[in-house]
């Protein structure tokens, strides 16, 4: 389901309104282009006031979730861990890509094809952390007798 959400909602913007601006233009053009300001603007406040701090505390608690998960064994951890990272790389992109928008002055197709670009990287990374997950929860499976005699 974490998939689903972040490549349907690239930069918090709906995907089905990035795709009504490049048919229609106009009216939901300008709403999307609105939406992006509003979501990269909203970016730029919450990691300003609180990056560091916020980048210590998820490296703490993704160290953390590797180390019980894949040192101790405690397969919780590593389920979350195997989410949790991932997804860090999708954050740490949207980031980047906000800056990138915040800094030139994107409109019409060329801040289409930045968000849409956006979204293909995030759906590869999802593929990717998908297979490793599913190849992970196979091979675990397989080497670790878990059966309740």
């Amino acid at each position: 389901m974490i998939w689903s959400v972040l490549t349907n909602w690239v930069m918090g913007v709906p995907y089905d309104m990035i795709t009504r601006a490049r048919r229609q233009g106009g009216q939901p053009q300008q709403d999307f282009e609105d939406m992006v300001r509003v979501n990269v603007n909203r970016i730029f406040h919450l990691i300003g006031w609180s990056a560091y701090l916020a980048t210590g505390f998820f490296c703490f608690v993704l160290t953390g979730l590797g180390l019980l998960g894949f040192f101790y064994g405690f397969e919780f951890a590593q389920a979350v861990f195997m989410l949790a990272l991932p997804t860090s790389i999708v954050l740490l992109m949207t980031v980047k890509k906000a800056k990138k928008l915040h800094a030139g002055s994107f409109t019409g197709d060329d801040l289409r094809k930045q968000i849409v670009g956006l979204r293909f990287w995030i759906q590869v990374i999802g593929v990717i952390a998908l297979f490793i997950t599913s190849t992970w929860g196979m091979w675990y499976n397989m080497n670790h007798n878990t059966a309740w005699y």
